[in-house]
């Protein structure tokens, strides 16, 4: 299935326009967009994206935009979807940056605001559902999901808490492979 960049353009242009709360909530909007209604992708390829561009540098909606349109279209499918991504909210910024000032203080603009606050935390909970159901999926998952939420709660360097679960999942799969190899 070959996808028109086009189509890729439009699709990442509507999702930058929606996006609002940052990276966590562009799991549902992905999930809604590309798998369900254009069926680009599998909801598991969105999630392993979201993975991926959780560990790079960079914003995570982009490193995704940028991961999906490769796939979609190699080198041509990331940087449209990369324009398309940034280019919405850039026009919406553009337009109301002047005008920001104003409207902030009008009691239906705070309210808009609010509501939108509220919905954000909806879409952050819906993502931790998804990544939960996939994730957590035996008893030493949910061990290493515990010790792990433990030692940043004691503010333990995210990046070594990183580190660690990557290397405990090489070491795993090892020996996994290891067991599998002698039966």
């Amino acid at each position: 299935m070959l996808v028109s960049l086009f189509e890729i353009f439009k699709a990442f242009f509507k999702i930058g326009a929606i996006l609002l709360g940052g990276g966590y909530v562009i799991v549902p909007i992905m999930n809604d967009e590309l798998v369900k209604k254009r069926n680009w992708l599998s909801s598991d390829e969105v999630l392993d994206y979201y993975c991926v561009s959780q560990c790079l540098s960079g914003i995570i909606a982009i490193n995704m935009a940028i991961l999906v349109g490769y796939k979609l279209r190699k080198t041509r499918g990331a940087f449209v979807s990369l324009l398309a991504m940034t280019l919405s909210p850039f026009i919406s910024i553009m337009l109301i940056a002047n005008a920001i000032e104003l409207i902030t203080n009008i009691p239906f603009i705070e309210s808009v605001f609010y509501g939108v606050n509220i919905a954000v935390i909806v879409l952050i909970y819906l993502a931790i559902k998804d990544i939960w159901n996939k994730s957590i999926v035996d008893k030493l998952s949910a061990l290493w999901f515990l010790l792990i939420f433990l030692l940043s709660v004691l503010k333990i360097n995210p990046v070594i808490l990183i580190l660690a679960s990557i290397l405990s999942g090489i070491v795993l799969q090892k020996i996994k492979d290891i067991k599998n190899a002698k039966c």
